[in-house]
């Protein structure tokens, strides 16, 4: 076996050998409660941020199959469009785990909260966060009062209020996840009464694209 070869056997058998040692999320028992649904987001969020995933150790093909005729995600998280937010891979989750809304500036819309409401009250997700991101360009966009083409200056109506309160870049962004966060509990006649009755939380979040972290907020 020459060099080349043999050191590409051996960083594959040692990456196979890692997989197969790390826990499997589909044998962890989905959270019962908000709280506990929260922490194991933040708990995949720690791991993301160590460089210690064990998301990649499932078996996509087993994955596939168990949720070919259902779906049962414990979290909900409505996130930015931007492509360097993927939000299963922030919080070390797989196929099934979180239910995923995205929208450019993570903005809530009757579309939005439709989505979540199905989430929350069809899927049973037990905790949703609003999360919004660092360098977000829609954010960015809105502060500056940008002239863009087409309709993406519709954003700019749901950003206002944020852009109108924060002081700056990052606070504008924070500002925007917790305004958000705040319409989809006091507007929506179905997650209102879930949150009342213990049933759901709603969090807003902010997530550092540069240090991989995501922050309560």
């Amino acid at each position: 076996m020459d060099k080349i070869n043999r050191r590409t056997f051996l960083a594959s058998a040692a990456a196979a050998a890692l997989v197969s040692s790390q826990p499997l999320h589909a044998q962890e028992p989905a959270p019962t409660t908000p709280d506990a649904a929260l922490k194991m987001l933040m708990d995949g969020n720690a791991r993301f941020d160590a460089n210690n995933l064990t998301s990649i150790a499932h078996d996509l093909k087993m994955l596939r199959e168990n949720t070919v005729e259902k779906q049962q995600p414990f979290a909900a998280v409505l996130s930015c469009a931007d492509s360097r937010v993927p939000v299963e891979l922030v919080f070390d989750q797989t196929i099934g785990h979180i239910f995923v809304c995205r929208v450019a500036g993570n903005i809530i819309n009757s579309e939005i909260i439709g989505s979540l409401e199905y989430g929350a009250a069809v899927l049973g997700v037990k905790v949703l966060l609003v999360m919004g991101h660092s360098n977000c360009g829609a954010v960015k966009a809105a502060i500056a009062k940008t002239d863009v083409p087409g309709q993406i200056a519709s954003l700019y109506t749901h950003l206002e209020p944020a852009v109108e309160a924060g002081s700056g870049l990052v606070d504008t962004i924070k500002k925007n996840a917790k305004i958000q966060a705040s319409l989809l509990e006091t507007t929506s006649t179905v997650l209102s009464p879930m949150i009342k009755e213990g049933k759901l939380k709603i969090r807003a979040a902010y997530y550092d694209v540069g240090t991989g972290q995501v922050t309560l907020l």
